[in-house]
């Protein structure tokens, strides 16, 4: 957790714990999601590469495999999902309620052309994991230097 310390002013550390509430304070304010401005969700995604391969991972826990879609088109590859929430408990309380619910869409322009036929994609322990081959055309070629 980063914290956030004022310290603009020595005069403040004369009053004994001030500058703790005022931390603390700062501290409770940007930890919680007063920010947020929909209730819209969406996994937060990896997209790395390496010398042959695009891989995309998703964060998508709770959620069955049946409800996810992968597209790629135009060398855009699109995830798209539903998480339905839970059905309450009759007769329970509830006293916070943080997990995000609904459907969700996700496009991303690929960093290199890949090749469609190709693309996996593995769903384990709430994680997506897209792989897609690189087109041949952008991998890095040999040549070998011919001596006359």
């Amino acid at each position: 957790m980063t914290r956030l310390a004022l310290r603009t002013n020595p005069m403040l550390d004369l009053v004994p714990g001030f500058s703790r509430e005022v931390d603390r304070l700062f501290s409770d304010i940007f930890n919680r999601d007063i920010f947020r401005l929909t209730d819209e969700w969406a996994p937060v995604v990896d997209v790395a590469e390496t010398k042959d391969e695009v891989i995309v991972r998703a964060e998508v826990p709770g959620m069955d495999k049946e409800t996810l879609s992968v597209t790629l088109q135009d060398n855009i590859l699109t995830l798209r999902g539903e998480r339905k929430q839970e059905t309450e408990a009759k007769g329970a309380t509830f006293h916070r309620l943080e997990r995000s619910y609904g459907s969700f869409v996700r496009s991303f322009t690929l960093p290199t052309l890949v090749q469609a036929e190709k693309v996996k994609a593995a769903y384990k322990d709430g994680v997506l994991t897209i792989t897609l081959l690189k087109a041949e055309e952008v991998k890095p070629k040999e040549i070998s230097i011919s001596v006359n």
